[in-house]
């Protein structure tokens, strides 16, 4: 909690914040006459704060992106000081610090790419890679997967494999298939290979009965994160490169929720023996600190731009702020090994705790993830690994966040999604909390 405040932050109440919101806010997702909506006023590293005194270690991250936790010194201080040089510039001029925010995200990007094309966040950086994808193959259909999330714009939305997708589909030419998830296989699998191999002979079943000479893209989440936190068993994206290689397919690989440092890794992809076309990126490149996202460009198709004009762009585009968040961002998880910790406290801490926790609690059908990004899948009964209700989920978030935990749930599912400068000890007080939570409900 600050020792200082302002003036008007002490007169400030949650009461307030809530008025003034319910009154002209319209929020997304929501049905707007049952909201209830937590206050945030302000935050620190791994914990945020309200109006009224009540601090939470936030476990959620926001929407998964405070990668390098909340209110980070020297990012905070690059944005004043851009602000105070250059607010804002059209992204048709050269731009220094756009330049060098572009040339450290190419540093830890795959040696086959070339340029970034920025954008005001995940959603339209996977619209444009779509487009980039039509143009450059001159096909026009994509294949993404129903255990997904690409962002609400048109035609990431209709990629979008979950609920969202169906009332929003206006976009053309989008097709699905199944992923792997061995723990609900759709394949009658019982190993990671055997989960693989048949993912792979249903992702080339599709593209054959599609026509391949239809199909320009195939947009997948490297690992899917509201979908699940849904790690690819081993082989399945080098088969999917080979599948895209064979029928000159582009890959586009969507590391918006799981890369800088997420996994413990610069970019989820790292782990995996695969190479993308293209790459969508946003929150950890800056943790959201303004908003930002973009898309990483093979030389290949970087070069069929070369001297034919892409009809693209952003007013926004690679905004000096935004900029300036990302090298500032990306110096510090460098100079502080963020990406290091991450690994290490998913590593030595997260992944032996959780698994500790589904030895205790029945309840916790499956424990998947990587870094700082985990699930635990909840069950009302382990053989059948029937899902449990969403009132029960309901109830783990209320006990979570009266304990001054902040969570993450979807679907039948907690997200163990901390920043990923959390320590140790923090852990340990989360997975305490967790462990309270689940007891106090009666798992």
């Amino acid at each position: 909690m600050p020792s200082i405040s302002t003036l008007a932050e002490q007169t400030v109440t949650n009461a307030d914040a809530v008025a003034l919101d319910r009154a002209n806010v319209f929020h997304s997702w929501s049905a707007q006459g049952s909201l209830k909506p937590l206050v945030l006023a302000g935050g620190s590293g791994t914990t945020v704060w309200d109006h009224d005194g009540n601090s939470y270690l936030d476990f959620s991250s926001q929407l998964v992106n405070t990668n390098i936790g909340h209110q980070h010194p020297r990012v905070i201080a690059a944005i004043a000081k851009q602000a105070t040089t250059m607010a804002t510039v059209a992204p048709a001029h050269a731009s220094h610090v756009r330049g060098r925010a572009a040339e450290l995200i190419l540093k830890h990007a795959p040696s086959n790419m070339a340029k970034v094309f920025f954008t005001n966040g995940g959603a339209d950086a996977n619209e444009n890679a779509i487009r980039m994808a039509r143009l450059h193959t001159g096909r026009d259909k994509v294949i993404s997967r129903y255990r997904s999330y690409h962002g609400n714009t048109g035609a990431a939305i209709v990629a979008t494999g979950d609920w969202r997708r169906i009332p929003n589909e206006y976009a053309r030419g989008h097709v699905h298939a199944f992923g792997p998830y061995l723990y609900r296989s759709e394949f009658w699998a019982q190993t990671p290979e055997q989960e693989a191999e048949r993912a792979l002979h249903h992702l080339r079943r599709v593209i054959e009965a599609e026509g391949p000479e239809s199909v320009a893209a195939i947009l997948l989440e490297t690992i899917p994160g509201t979908a699940g936190i849904l790690v690819p068993p081993p082989g399945y994206l080098a088969g999917v490169r080979a599948l895209c290689d064979q029928y000159g397919i582009v890959l586009i690989l969507d590391e918006v929720m799981a890369g800088f440092a997420r996994t413990g890794e610069w970019f989820s992809l790292d782990a995996f023996d695969v190479r993308p076309d293209l790459i969508t990126f946003a929150k950890g490149v800056n943790s959201g600190y303004v908003p930002v996202g973009g898309v990483i460009i093979s030389e290949e198709i970087a070069s069929t731009f070369d001297e034919r004009v892409f009809p693209g762009g952003l007013t926004y585009s690679g905004h000096p702020l935004a900029a300036a968040s990302i090298v500032a961002s990306i110096e510090a998880f460098e100079d502080e090994d963020i990406v290091g910790h991450a690994a290490r406290i998913g590593r030595d801490h997260l992944a032996p705790g959780l698994a500790r926790l589904a030895a205790e609690h029945p309840v916790i059908g499956e424990v998947r993830g990587a870094g700082v990004f985990w699930a635990l899948e909840l069950v009302e009964d382990q053989d059948t690994r029937k899902p449990v209700p969403a009132a029960l989920i309901g109830q783990l978030k209320t006990e979570l966040v009266t304990r001054g935990l902040l969570p993450f749930t979807a679907d039948n599912r907690i997200h163990v999604v901390p920043p990923a400068v959390v320590t140790p000890d923090e852990v340990a007080r989360a997975l305490e909390t967790y462990d309270d939570a689940l007891t106090a409900v009666g798992c």
